[in-house]
C-alpha cells in the first residue's frame, strides 16, 4: 500500500480545541499497529486524558506544551514521545504553527478517558 497524504480526509476531535485526526493504517491493513495523524491548529488543545493503550509520536511541525504524567514538556518538531498506556496526558499548541504528529498505537480496544 502506497498513498498519499492529499489522500486522507481528517475528522474533528470531540475533545479539545482545533483538533483533527486521519487514521493512516488502520487494523483493516496492518494486524499489529494503527498509524494516525493528528493536526491541533495554532492555539488549540487536547485536554488532560488517559488511553488504555500506549502510544508512540513523532512531531512532524509546530511545537505544544505537553504533560505526560508529572512531567511538563515543549514538544517541538522532531522530537519523540513515548506514553505508556493510563497516564495521564494534554497538549497546548503554543508558538504560531499548527502542532502536527504522527501517532502509532496498537490494534487493540482503546478506552479514553478525559480528566480535565
Amino acid at each position: 500500500m502506497v498513498k498519499n497524504i492529499t489522500e486522507y480526509e481528517f475528522t474533528p476531535l470531540e475533545s479539545g480545541v482545533g483538533g483533527s485526526m486521519s487514521v493512516l493504517i488502520g487494523n483493516d491493513k496492518a494486524p499489529h499497529f494503527a498509524m494516525r495523524k493528528f493536526i491541533i491548529k495554532q492555539g488549540g488543545s487536547m485536554p488532560l486524558h488517559t488511553n488504555s493503550v500506549e502510544h508512540e509520536q513523532y512531531v512532524l511541525n509546530g511545537s505544544a506544551k505537553v504533560v505526560i504524567g508529572d512531567e511538563e514538556s515543549i514538544a517541538k518538531k522532531d522530537d519523540v514521545l513515548f506514553i505508556p498506556a493510563g497516564v495521564a496526558h494534554s497538549y497546548d499548541v503554543i508558538g504560531d504553527e499548527d502542532y502536527e504528529f504522527l501517532c502509532l498505537v496498537p490494534n487493540m480496544e482503546d478506552e479514553i478517558k478525559i480528566l480535565s
